[in-house]
């Protein structure tokens, strides 16, 4: 599929490894310099600001979502291309699934794991059928790697909706999964029990 947007899920903070901030830059300069609009959550500060600021640093269009509560106490970015700020944070996401052809997730905590893992559950449902995919450079999502993993093999997740979230360890990657992915699933077949 040609991608024109994708939503970045990633923390409000860069974390302790400066490495993160760095991958989170390059992320948001490759869309950018591909023409693909940045959709996220319209702050200015972490992993967040940093993706925003290098995807507009490199001339592309950045959008910012940002329920109406947070918009009140956080740190705004005010030089966003567009900036939408809704009443909820589910509006936010829905909102964002509107605007995305894809999603991706950098670092984060429980905000960005929600967020991701949401987007690929509407893909199980048949919500939607927008590729989703974690850039793991530096190998943090391992752990959830061999939690899918595990959840495959306890019988509580079909392979097929395991296989339709993508782990990229380079942005070429991630983007040639996005790119290349349809994952769309059989609806039917995958609310029931697994085998």
């Amino acid at each position: 599929m040609e991608l024109t947007s994708v939503a970045v899920f990633c923390g409000s903070s860069d974390g302790m490894d400066p490495r993160h901030r760095a991958i989170a830059a390059a992320l948001g300069a490759a869309l950018a310099e591909r023409g693909i609009t940045v959709v996220y959550g319209g702050g200015k500060v972490g992993l967040m600001g940093t993706v925003a600021n290098a995807a507009l640093g490199a001339g592309g269009r950045v959008v910012g979502v940002m329920p109406q509560t947070l918009a009140d106490r956080e740190v705004v970015h005010e030089g966003l291309s567009e900036f939408h700020v809704v009443p909820t944070m589910h509006e936010r996401k829905a909102r964002m699934a509107e605007l995305a052809d894809a999603f991706v997730a950098l670092p984060g905590g429980i905000g960005t794991l929600e967020e991701i893992t949401e987007q690929w559950t509407w893909v199980q449902l048949g919500i939607h059928a927008k590729p989703c995919a974690f850039l793991d450079v530096l190998g943090y999502y391992e752990p959830l790697r061999a939690m899918i993993a595990g959840m495959v093999a306890a019988g509580f997740l079909r392979r097929r909706v395991a296989d339709a979230v993508g782990f990229a360890d380079s942005i070429d990657g991630l983007l040639e999964f996005l790119e290349a992915t349809d994952p769309q699933i059989p609806t039917g077949t995958d609310t029931t029990p697994a085998p």
